[in-house]
């Protein structure tokens, strides 16, 4: 990743769920480098600081999964709203729950948009168009090699 580059934090334990949001981004044209991190304790090594802490500077968006081992995706969400440096980030979660309490907690968190899996691809590609992504790179084809990003 260079110092310049956009990325993404993709949090998702299910190797399933990580190709289709791949590949969701990929069909929206979203040329960001993915980060993924596979439990909710790397997702916040990566977030706040850590030996797997992003290289620089925050990502321009991260999805994330509730259901998640180590640390939930709520408690994730909660230390990052009660951080200064990821307080205001953009976050879309990507679920199984369809937990009213689930749903509600989030939305007092701030997050940008609410997907309960299966993901459908369409309405995926609507949250990530309709949030606009900040001024991440977009591109009418897929990035070379035909695969958007670097899934670490």
């Amino acid at each position: 990743m260079t110092d310049s580059a956009v990325h993404i934090l993709l949090v998702e334990d299910n190797p399933n769920d990580v190709e289709l949001t791949l590949h969701a981004l990929a069909a929206r044209g979203v040329t960001a480098e993915i980060h993924v991190a596979r439990d909710g304790a790397e997702a916040l090594e990566y977030l706040l600081g850590g030996p797997h802490a992003a290289p620089r500077g925050s990502p321009a968006l991260v999805l994330l999964d509730l259901r998640l081992p180590h640390v939930d995706g709520l408690e994730v969400l909660r230390r990052m709203r009660s951080h200064a440096r990821t307080r205001t980030l953009p976050v879309i979660v990507l679920t199984s729950s369809r937990d009213d309490r689930d749903v509600f907690e989030c939305r007092q968190l701030g997050v940008a948009g609410y997907i309960v899996k299966p993901v459908d691809l369409g309405q995926f590609l609507e949250a990530v168009r309709t949030l606009g992504l900040r001024g991440l790179p977009f591109e009418r084809t897929p990035a070379a090699g035909g695969r958007t990003g670097a899934a670490a």
